[in-house]
């Protein structure tokens, strides 16, 4: 169990950048705009469940071996976080999409964009936490 909660934030944090940095950018440039939207709408709720998963696993092989403190809080708060995304944010980004709102669009884009930043700064410092 030790092992799985060293590789685990190892394993988020490392689809989270390759999909930040060589995934993310090439939708727009390869996709017309509209499919390009398609495919991120398709895509996003399944990235924010799947590494949401592996972080509510990761919590709950910390309470089983009784990790405590920054590590176990750091975990949780990426755990919510990625609920967040998921279950408020993305809903709240596809309806100002949907209805032309292309400020409170920017605005919870901006949001989303820096959470995921945020995930990641957080990761890493779990990390070195961790080793």
């Amino acid at each position: 169990m030790e092992l799985l909660i060293k590789i685990i934030p190892a394993l988020v944090l490392g689809s989270m950048l390759f999909f930040s940095i060589a995934i993310a950018p090439k939708i727009f440039t390869v996709l017309s705009n509209e499919e390009a939207g398609k495919f991120v709408r398709s895509i996003f709720p399944t990235y924010y469940k799947y590494n949401g998963l592996q972080y509510l696993i990761l919590t709950i092989l910390m309470l089983y071996t009784e990790k405590s403190g920054n590590i176990l809080y750091i975990s949780i708060l990426i755990l919510f976080l990625f609920i967040f995304s998921n279950y408020l944010l993305m809903p709240l980004i596809n309806k100002s999409r949907d209805v032309n709102n292309q400020r409170r669009f920017k605005i919870l884009h901006l949001m989303s964009v820096i959470i995921n930043f945020l995930i990641i700064i957080f990761s890493i410092i779990l990390l070195l936490l961790i080793h």
